[in-house]
This record gives C-alpha cells, structure tokens and sequence, in this order.
C-alpha cells in the first residue's frame, strides 16, 4: 500500500476520528463545535483533527476569529479506487466459482439421467 493511502486508513482507524469525518461530510465546522459532542477537551479533538489534517482528509481555514475545518473529499477517491480494485478481482473470482458450479450442475444432471 503506498504512504498517502496508508496515511488515510491509518487516520480513519480511530472511531472518533471516523465520527468527525462524518460530521465534516454534512458541513465545515470549527474546533470548538467539532469538540461539543464529546467528552474530551478541545485539545483532545484538535489532536485528532492533527491526524486527519497531516493524512489530508481535512484542511482547516482561518475565517474570522476561527478556524473552520473543512473535509476534503478527493482523498475519498484515493480510497474508492483501491477498493474497486480489489472489489472488481473479487467479483471475477467468483464469475470463475459461478462457471466452475454450473459445470458441475450439469454433470450431476446427466450423471443422474
């Protein structure tokens, strides 16, 4: 698996982190709301949202007196696409299983006639 890929799944082990994602994926929010869920100090989140920042899945952006986190979504095609791959391999594998069990079908058929 290359590093940015790595960085990625690496971040997103972390159920917290997964959960933020998730608020992200709805709309940008700063540190302080990201933190209110939670039963962890504002440091505690700006740790994790640390993690996420250096894999790239969230960028952060001075707006005001805030900074307001952002999810950056095109990391997600990072992943979908190593995904598919392994997904489309699956998905031949068993199109081999299919022909290999209809064979065996129509043997015991015309075993059995």
């Amino acid at each position: 698996m290359d590093e940015p890929l790595s960085k990625v799944f690496a971040a997103l082990a972390d159920p917290m982190r997964r959960d933020i994602v998730a608020r992200l994926a709805v709309a940008d929010a700063t540190v302080g709301e990201l933190a209110e869920p939670y039963d962890v100090s504002v440091q505690a989140v700006s740790k994790h949202l640390k993690v996420l920042e250096d894999a790239g899945v969230v960028s952060k952006t001075k707006v005001a007196q805030s900074r307001a986190v952002h999810l950056e979504a095109e990391v997600f095609d990072l992943m979908t696409a190593w995904i598919e791959r392994y997904r489309q391999r699956a998905d031949q594998r068993y199109q081999r299983l299919d022909v290999v069990l209809a064979r065996m079908t129509e043997e015991q058929k015309g075993q059995a006639s």
